[in-house]
């Protein structure tokens, strides 16, 4: 059983949510707890110079009411929302906060996953605690 859960929740990816919660749910340990992360991708300085003041902000905020809803109200999981590469910033945030699994959905591979690699892969390659993917 595990202690600290993530689950890498994107916004614009869909129905594999409600799986993955539930299968981080049966991994947990009686005193654990789960947190649902959204990665920002980061905007780069040279775009993020001409966006209106706040708008970075307001981003963020709209984005944590997305995953508040996307969660359907649950009290046993922690919202958060970070900006970084996706699957750079899961590990570095898996690392960071003592995580000692990851549940992550990924989706049935592209032509461009081939070349580029998926986030769910990065996160398989580089990740120093276990991982567990939800297809």
């Amino acid at each position: 059983m595990y202690h600290h859960i993530i689950v890498p929740i994107a916004l614009d990816h869909g129905p594999n949510t409600a799986t993955a919660l539930q299968i981080a749910r049966a991994l947990l340990a009686d005193d654990g707890k789960i947190t649902a992360l959204h990665v920002i991708e980061a905007v780069p300085s040279y775009v993020a110079q001409y966006l209106p003041e706040g708008q970075e902000e307001k981003t963020r905020d709209a984005v944590q009411t997305a995953l508040v809803a996307e969660l359907g109200g649950v009290i046993d999981v922690k919202p958060a929302v970070v900006t970084g590469h996706a699957g750079r910033t899961i590990v570095e945030y898996a690392q960071e906060h003592g995580v000692d699994c990851i549940v992550i959905a990924s989706h049935r591979p592209g032509l461009q996953d081939y070349f580029l690699g998926s986030t769910a892969a990065r996160v398989v390659r580089h990740a120093t605690c276990a991982v567990h993917v939800v297809r």
